[in-house]
């Protein structure tokens, strides 16, 4: 397990599953852990789990500002930035495409696209300065390949696998690390979403073919460290076995 004492991460995304266990895990290595969310009332409580060494603040990563003000917030409580976790996304609206409402089509994109996006620029120049960093983006087999119903899903997932290439090739010389993580399917909120949808195969699956949550929580903390270097601007899969055994996941 890496050991993150006196680093400090930004996760978006943080009130609930994946969010949520990389928190408690990042801060269970020794790390100051931002968390950031929509849901103010379910952060406040995290935060108030993990004691002084987490910071809660209510935010929509859609909107530029918002994902500024978390990073001018987290260096002055925290004193730098060192890993910033893009976990934030929503799988609803699952919808055919020709008949997807547009601006809730739009919504999606905003905060699984754009907020990927935000929390990049608002945060690698805060690394860049401080001499580097490491940002890592919650991605799914979605950006590869076409799934019915999940439209604005693939098409924001493919995105931010390409703002991460993009962030590799102009800023790995400047110290960041940018690497996305496919986890596959999660057991969390929005597996049950998407299992209620009924609409494609992965509504048919059961609960138990789902990973834990922590398991992409330990994969993220794993990819903090030098032994993932070897996917810099790329994935990592947790549908991967020799993966797993790397992060010692079983």
């Amino acid at each position: 397990m890496q050991d993150l004492s006196g680093k400090t991460a930004i996760i978006t995304g943080a009130s609930r599953g994946i969010g949520a266990a990389a928190a408690r895990v990042f801060a269970a290595q020794g790390a100051n852990v931002m968390l950031v969310a929509r849901s103010g009332d379910a952060i406040t409580a995290l935060a108030d789990e993990i004691g002084p060494n987490a910071m809660a603040l209510e935010c929509d990563v859609s909107q530029y500002d918002a994902l500024e003000a978390v990073v001018t917030a987290c260096t002055a409580r925290f004193g730098g930035l060192d890993v910033l976790i893009n976990n934030a996304s929503v799988i609803a609206p699952i919808s055919h495409l020709a008949s997807a409402d547009p601006d809730q089509w739009g919504a999606a994109i905003d905060i699984n696209l754009k907020g990927v996006f935000n929390g990049m620029r608002a945060a690698v120049p805060v690394m860049q300065r401080a001499g580097g960093g490491t940002v890592l983006t919650v991605s799914s087999g979605a950006a590869h390949g076409a799934v019915e119903a999940w439209s604005h899903y693939c098409a924001s997932k493919a995105g931010a696998a390409m703002l991460t290439k993009c962030l590799d090739h102009e800023a790995r010389a400047t110290g960041i690390r940018a690497i996305g993580l496919s986890p596959g399917t999660v057991a969390t909120q929005m597996q049950r979403d998407i299992k209620a949808s009924g609409i494609n195969p992965v509504s048919q699956l059961n609960w138990e073919d789902h990973i834990p949550a922590d398991w992409p929580a330990k994969a993220l903390l794993w990819m903090c460290g030098p032994e993932a270097d070897a996917w810099l601007g790329g994935e990592i899969s947790l549908r991967d076995n020799e993966v797993r055994s790397k992060i010692g996941l079983v």
